[in-house]
């Protein structure tokens, strides 16, 4: 059956300021009713027992109810939550002590913290859409881990940029270090699906998008071009969600035990 999706995915950005990297996409496909080999995980077998993909994408929905319902709460509570659950800086209290301390925790909830309207609605658009596939294939279990393990790894580059660089302490907050590892599988996933953009009206492959989009963001990190955005949280996320099907694979040195 086919189908046409458009999307204008929004690169997230601490604090929700304004500007950031969009692309307005059209991703047109046919969906199989059978599940196929699918390059680079793992084969059909192992990735959709009994050979058909799962018709519902529960944990895709969840968390896309999660995102909005805590967004409403952040909006009508009388303390900000940024405060206590964005994503804020390693050993910002000596040099900095007004700014609020870095919690463990931290690394999970900066992603369900958004700082507009608009920021939540594109990162949604873009969980539901590659999110949801990605789930077909793989189930809820492994869809979650894969979408958390990219959520931390771009936590972990977001603090790593923010040490080294020595810039006053900002938070961190979006579903985009997520989002960039669920685009990154995407486009490993379905290589040769054709993405188009409608600005301009460019049609190509999957895996170049995701590349070309990848060069975009380190480009864009190097130079400082479009700050107020976190770039490296979201290659970050996509590096996490590399590693991680590189394991699900056994390709990396410490191989999965089956």
């Amino acid at each position: 059956m086919a189908s046409l999706r458009a999307l204008w995915l929004r690169a997230g950005a601490p604090g929700d300021p304004p500007g950031g990297v969009r692309a307005l996409v059209a991703d047109v496909h046919t969906r199989h009713e059978t599940c196929k080999p699918v390059h680079p995980v793992d084969h059909c077998r192992s990735l959709c027992p009994g050979g058909t993909w799962p018709a519902t994408t529960p944990v895709t929905h969840l968390l896309i109810i999660a995102n909005i319902l805590i967004y409403v709460l952040h909006v009508g509570a009388a303390e900000p939550l940024v405060e206590t659950f964005a994503l804020w800086p390693l050993e910002t209290g000596s040099e900095f002590p007004a700014a609020p301390p870095f919690q463990i925790w931290q690394l999970v909830t900066y992603s369900f913290l958004h700082g507009s309207v608009l920021h939540l609605l594109f990162n949604m658009l873009a969980l539901f859409m590659f999110g949801g596939e990605l789930e077909r294939i793989w189930g809820g279990p492994r869809f979650l881990v894969y979408y958390l393990v990219c959520v931390i790894s771009a936590a972990v580059a977001q603090l790593i940029v923010a040490s080294v660089s020595m810039a006053p302490p900002h938070a961190t907050l979006g579903a985009s270090g997520g989002v960039f590892g669920l685009l990154l599988a995407y486009g490993m996933l379905f290589p040769r699906r054709m993405v188009m953009l409608l600005f301009p009206p460019i049609p190509m492959p999957a895996w170049l998008f995701v590349t070309l989009y990848g060069l975009v963001e380190l480009v864009l990190g190097l130079t400082g071009t479009q700050t107020g955005i976190a770039h490296f949280a979201h290659l970050g996320g996509m590096a996490g969600g590399f590693i991680l099907l590189l394991f699900w694979r056994g390709r990396t040195p410490v191989r999965r035990r089956y």
